[in-house]
């Protein structure tokens, strides 16, 4: 799988950027197929960091109804990355201020 293509984009909820400044940890929505190796050398390669932990989760896509119209929105994966001591992400600091 090509470096680029597993970082879909960053996570920028309330909870996301708590654990940001508290834990140094970075949410990403990733690559459905992505595995926990290749989501830590994406990271370290692009951003030129440090990985210690990695967290996924699978969520599954929502229901949605308008009326007698149902659909459903996509299913995708997070990854929440915890950098070392010291090391941050300039690009994810500078989009959720």
């Amino acid at each position: 799988m090509r470096t680029y293509s597993i970082l879909k984009k960053p996570l920028l909820t309330e909870k996301s950027l708590l654990e940001r400044d508290n834990k140094n940890r970075y949410g990403f929505v990733v690559a459905k197929d992505a595995s926990k190796g290749e989501i830590k050398t994406a990271v370290e390669k692009i951003f030129n960091v440090t990985v210690t932990k990695i967290n996924t989760i699978s969520v599954r896509g929502k229901m949605h109804r308008m009326g007698r119209f149902e659909g459903k929105k996509p299913d995708y994966k997070k990854a929440f990355v915890t950098l070392k001591e010291g090391d941050k992400i300039e690009v994810v600091e500078t989009t959720a201020k």
